[in-house]
């Protein structure tokens, strides 16, 4: 894993730095279920250019969070998973989704159902 700066002292700013960004939230979330290839992973995010996410995953590859496998075929296929250390932040994206569930239930009153 290549560190491309000094990391801040606080962690709290060091996970942020590595996670905060709205896209690198929502490649974490749609590769916890397993590997996209990268037309996939476009797909299912949604509203995001193919030149960010193609900067988004770099980064989060050199930062070690994911893992990209390139096939020698015709056209190219490219597969994107998470690496131990990316599938290490799912607790905080179940804490996030948790928290947006309750968020939008009390915004619009109604109780959140359990699980």
């Amino acid at each position: 894993m290549a560190v491309t700066k000094e990391l801040p002292a606080c962690p709290v700013e060091t996970t942020l730095m590595l996670i905060g960004d709205k896209w690198k939230v929502l490649i974490l979330r749609d590769l916890m279920p397993g590997t996209k290839r990268f037309g996939e992973l476009k797909k299912s995010i949604g509203n995001v250019s193919q030149k960010v996410l193609t900067a988004q995953l770099r980064a989060m590859e050199e930062n070690g969070l994911v893992s990209r496998k390139v096939y020698a075929e015709v056209p190219p296929r490219v597969e994107y998973s998470l690496t131990e250390l990316g599938r290490s932040l799912e607790p905080i994206l179940d804490s996030l989704k948790i928290w947006g569930e309750e968020y939008k239930a009390k915004a619009s009153g109604v109780v959140p159902s359990a699980g």
